[in-house]
């Protein structure tokens, strides 16, 4: 029972996380992108471009160990010790960046707990699962 949301969310938490790496790694110098992100111009957007670029791999990689978690599970079943500990792993890892964004100040609350719902929610229905 448990185990359809919990791919849901897990699968909701990857796609978010694809999203996060495209604006960091792809569109971070446009206006739009750099000002989600408090950027204040141009110059700061270019010279910030190549931790934005790194940081959205290590976004996207984590969606990626997820996805491949999901299909795991779907082709092995719940039982599958792989695809489990590999969804484990991508939204714990997801949930912990998530955490230590908070740590950053009181104005990335509200990014965290977006960039930490999905994976938290999925986490656990995993864990129940």
């Amino acid at each position: 029972m448990i185990g359809t949301p919990a791919l849901v969310f897990a699968g909701l938490a990857a796609l978010l996380h694809v999203y996060i790496f495209v604006l960091e790694s792809v569109r971070w110098t446009q206006p739009k992108t750099w000002k989600v992100f408090g950027i204040a111009d141009q110059q700061t957007a270019d010279a910030t471009r190549p931790m934005a670029y790194n940081q959205g791999f290590y976004n996207l990689f984590l969606a990626v160990g997820a996805a491949i978690g999901i299909v795991l599970w779907i082709v092995n079943g719940t039982g599958d010790v792989a695809g489990r500990t590999l969804l484990l792993f991508s939204l714990g890892s997801m949930l912990a960046a998530a955490l230590v964004l908070v740590t950053s100040g009181r104005k990335y609350l509200r990014p965290a707990s977006i960039q930490g719902t999905l994976p938290l929610v999925g986490l656990v229905l995993t864990l129940l699962a």
